[in-house]
């Protein structure tokens, strides 16, 4: 996976340090800790791979117009890295609320807490 270049949007303390994967399947990762710092990034250096976490709007700001912590940064993706595989973290209780974003956004994979990293490379590896 020589050359690809993946961002990694940590807003869950269930999101691992997957930094060692990435290095051994030679991945340039970023890791954000805003959806903000994120996409103030894509124009720069748009990623190939996204590894983020799913956090449903329940009641807050984003819960009327956008689904989660990740609408604005996808619609933003798909402007500047349209090709980019992305990865969705989510808890199993926010399974169904994923599945609104998956209405609305090509998402490769949505993994459940805990995530595995064998379950994560398999994930990396699948085109």
């Amino acid at each position: 996976m020589n050359n690809t270049t993946l961002y990694s949007i940590i807003a869950s303390p269930l999101h691992r340090d997957c930094s060692s994967l990435y290095q051994k399947l030679k991945i340039d990762s970023t890791a954000f800790t805003s959806v903000r710092q994120a996409i103030k990034h894509l124009k720069q250096r748009p990623p190939d791979v996204v590894v983020a976490d799913f956090i449903y709007g329940y009641g807050n700001n984003y819960a009327g117009v956008n689904i989660s912590n990740l609408d604005v940064f996808l619609y933003a993706l798909q402007k500047q890295a349209p090709n980019a595989k992305v990865i969705v973290f989510a808890e199993k209780t926010e399974l169904m609320f994923v599945d609104k974003l998956k209405e609305l956004f090509d998402i490769h994979r949505v993994m459940v807490y805990p995530i595995s990293e064998s379950e994560l490379e398999k994930a990396l590896r699948d085109n």
